[in-house]
């Protein structure tokens, strides 16, 4: 074999070696609760719902909320608090665990719900009311604790 063919051949290892997959492993970041507050859920009868918060009041908040969580317990909620009140979507893009998702109106009153979200179904939930806070809780909650329209909230963070 001359060198000249002997170098090309080396050459032509090096590529292959080179261009082999090279599988990098990235591993996500677990996103997890981060308790900002407490929430308070007054049902007609008295009777209470008490949650810890985790607040969304922030453009990057308010747009990832509970996206990227594995799981979230029931004495836990995202709070989304907006500037004003008005017709609000939401949607489960991104977002692993089926939600409640509970609108409520500027005067801390819940005005409507989208029960049991699936996770990563991209369909608008609108809050058919305007609202100024959301409450996402794990799915089957809001049945669970027999929220009602008019069922009120109060919260400290």
């Amino acid at each position: 074999m001359s060198i000249k063919r002997f170098l090309l051949y080396v050459c032509y290892l090096l590529i292959i070696v080179s261009c082999k997959d090279n599988k990098k492993v990235i591993k996500q970041t677990e996103v997890t609760f981060k308790k900002e507050g407490e929430l308070t859920i007054i049902k007609s009868d008295s009777t209470t719902v008490h949650l810890n918060i985790e607040i969304a009041d922030t453009d990057y908040d308010t747009q990832t909320g509970l996206m990227y969580r594995n799981s979230m317990a029931d004495t836990q909620a995202m709070l989304f608090i907006f500037e004003n009140e008005q017709p609000r979507s939401f949607y489960m893009k991104n977002t692993r665990i089926p939600l409640d998702i509970i609108f409520i109106g500027e005067n801390k009153k819940i005005v409507s719900f989208q029960k049991n979200a699936q996770a990563f179904d991209e369909t608008s939930l609108p809050s058919n009311s305007p609202a100024k806070y959301v409450l996402e809780v794990n799915a089957g909650l809001a049945d669970k604790w027999q929220l009602k329209i008019g069922n009120t909230i109060s919260y400290t963070h």
